[in-house]
Order: structure tokens, then sequence, then C-alpha cells
């Protein structure tokens, strides 16, 4: 079972969330709260995998409440779910430990589709989210200074795809432990801090398309 919270100030928007998530056997709302500040007093009772996470809310905004929960609980997974906002804001809330990003338009398999990745140590993107995010970054494209091995742009591509550690070692025939050390490497020498900023390296430099 994925125990699930919500975080959004549009209160019919959350109703609309716990509705169509309680429709799937394998996902539990625990909670859902109308800001920032009411999750982060409720989060340490709360036995939560993941939280949906609104960006743009009244008071406290989802990258600071994000920041704050993961310095509480650092294991938590944050999905964003949000409408398009400036770009900037998708950076700081990768920057804040996000796993991945759905738009509020989508449907439910995507959300669900999101909610097992994430949950399973992967990452997730609405394609859309993603384009906006890799066409801003091109004009700022990165030299490959620290080149990366055949081996380690097979990893790198996998890791964008949203496999996790065990799929990677199963589809690539090498250990756990041997892919965890490739993905020690390739954050090194991409000089990126998280998996969600590396996929957007990736599509900048080339090494995988969207």
């Amino acid at each position: 079972m994925i125990n699930i919270a919500i975080v959004d100030d549009h209160e019919m928007f959350r109703e609309g969330l716990v509705l169509v998530l309680s429709q799937v056997d394998e996902i539990n709302v625990v909670g859902n709260f109308n800001s920032g500040d009411s999750f982060l007093k409720a989060l340490e009772e709360l036995d939560i995998d993941i939280v949906l996470m609104d960006i743009k809310m009244e008071g406290l905004n989802g990258i600071e409440t994000t920041q704050r929960a993961k310095s509480v609980k650092p294991d938590l997974k944050v999905i964003a779910v949000t409408m398009f906002v400036e770009d900037s804001y998708y950076m700081q809330m990768i920057n804040a430990g996000a796993h991945g990003f759905v738009l509020k338009k989508a449907g439910k398999y995507e959300l669900v589709q999101a909610i097992h990745e994430v949950n399973n140590g992967g990452n997730y993107f609405s394609q859309e989210i993603l384009q906006k995010m890799a066409f801003k970054a091109i004009s700022g494209k990165d030299e490959k200074e620290n080149q990366l091995s055949t081996r380690e742009v097979e990893v790198l591509q996998l890791i964008c795809k949203g496999l996790s550690t065990k799929e990677i070692s199963e589809a690539l025939f090498i250990s756990q432990k041997t892919v965890e050390v490739h993905r020690s490497n390739i954050l090194r020498k991409s000089d990126q801090k998280n998996i969600a900023q590396l996929v957007i390296w990736a599509i900048k430099n080339n090494y995988t398309t969207i």
C-alpha cells in the first residue's frame, strides 16, 4: 500500500484527487491539507510515502514546504501537481527535492503512473513540463567537460526513462551496487545534485531525447 498526502489550497481540486485515488486499490490517501503550514504541523505524525504538492499556494508555497518537509523526513518523496508556472519555479522545486511533476490537467492513468514510478525509486515528468524545461535549458547548453563512459551513458539513458536501480541492474546484467557506483560517477561528472536535475542535463547535452 502506498500512503499519500495531498497539499493544495484549492478545495475542489483536493477533493477530486481524493476521489480519483480512492478508486485505486494500492493507494491510500492518509490526509489532505489546504496549506503548507497545516501539512508541516501534522507531518511527524503522518505515515506517508509520497506527498502530492501544489507549487503556488497562499502563504507557504510548495517549494518552501517541500524543503521543510524533507528536512524532517529526508526519505519523503514529493510529486509536484501543478499548472504551468514560471520556469524558475520548476528548477527551484527540483532543487528543493521534488521527484516528479504532473500537470493538474493530467488524467488518472498518468497520475497513478507517476506515483508508482516515484514510489519505486524513479522520477516522473509530464512530457509538456519536461519539454518546457529542456527548451529553455538548450540555449545555455553545457560543455561535456567530463566525458561519460559507454556504460555510464547506458545507465544514464535508463535513469532518464525512470528505471529504478534494480531495473537497471537487470537490464544491463550488472549488480545493483555497480549501478549505484555509475550513478554517483554520473552525478559527479555532470555536477548535478539529484536525478531530476540530471534528466534535464542529459537532454541539454544530447545524451537522451524527450
